[in-house]
């Protein structure tokens, strides 16, 4: 029986990978987060990974607070970078496959199509620094598939779909940029689409092939059009007004442009991909039933 460790499974795609996984019979789950499997410390990773065994790895550990990384970069590298060497030094050499899970922010945003998984990365935060480093080490082992996703929601965690939900129950009006430009991705359309790939290489169907990969869901929209879609589907009368990047600074400059190219991913595993609007309204009627 194939042995699946998924680490960081309280976040939002490791909770996704815990649902789907009640449709895929005949493996070993083994679902862990830093309170059970700290995956910085180097020794306890050796430790967990030899009475563990596993077969596959689905590495969903991330320092992921954007703007907080900036004065933070220690903690940031530790578990985007470190903990991600740890991992791959414990298993290099062996037949354990690993599947990493990185992101948009790898790129500077300032492409005009979109990205695939040979453009050039140019990070302009130390998240998007910290979690390039960890792509750096990932792939340092022959059994590794980096898949590089965007603008993650689900109905797990903290997310930009609850926050505007939130919003709409609360104000008349919410102000929404409208020049940043990219994909939503619905983290249980990824947790499947991981799973199904696991498992069909697990069964012979397909042939494991390493490297990079980009998944989002399919269309393109700005922040803007994507809050409106999400008042549209819940039905609350909130307006949503469209505002420059400028009128809400940050911390981290957000990338300007992150749609990525799905092409690699459809074409080696057969994957179909919904659009972002029919995977929200999944999503929407899920968070206000």
């Amino acid at each position: 029986m194939a042995v699946i460790l998924v680490t960081g499974a309280s976040g939002q795609l490791g909770n996704e990978l815990k649902v789907s996984s009640r449709n895929y019979f005949g493996y070993e789950f083994v679902f862990t987060d830093i309170d059970t499997f700290d995956i910085t410390d180097e020794e306890a990773v050796k430790k967990r990974i030899k009475t563990i065994h596993p077969d596959w790895i689905i590495n969903c550990v991330a320092y992921n607070l954007v703007d907080k990384a900036e004065t933070d970069s220690v903690n940031a590298f530790k578990v985007n970078g470190q903990a991600v060497k740890n991992l791959v030094e414990t298993i290099k050499g062996s037949e354990c496959r690993l599947i990493h899970v990185s992101t948009d922010y790898v790129f500077d945003g300032n492409s005009t199509t979109p990205y695939n998984e040979s453009s050039i990365t140019n990070p302009q935060s130390i998240y998007g620094k910290s979690k390039l480093e960890g792509e750096k080490f990932a792939l340092q082992h022959h059994g590794t598939m980096i898949i590089r996703t965007s603008w993650l929601y689900s109905s797990f965690g903290n997310n930009f779909v609850k926050t505007i939900l939130k919003l709409g129950k609360e104000k008349e009006s919410v102000n929404v940029v409208f020049d940043q430009t990219g994909t939503p991705t619905y983290a249980a359309d990824l947790a499947e689409t991981i799973l199904s790939i696991v498992s069909r290489v697990i069964r012979n169907q397909i042939a494991f092939n390493a490297g990079i990969y980009n998944y989002s869901n399919e269309g393109v929209c700005s922040w803007y059009d994507f809050a409106t879609e999400i008042i549209n589907e819940s039905g609350l009368k909130c307006k949503v007004k469209p505002i420059l990047s400028k009128e809400y600074p940050m911390e981290t400059k957000r990338p300007y442009f992150s749609v990525l190219d799905k092409s690699k991913i459809k074409e080696n595993y057969g994957i179909q991909i919904p659009h972002w609007r029919e995977s929200l309204k999944k999503c929407v009627k899920q968070l206000i039933k």
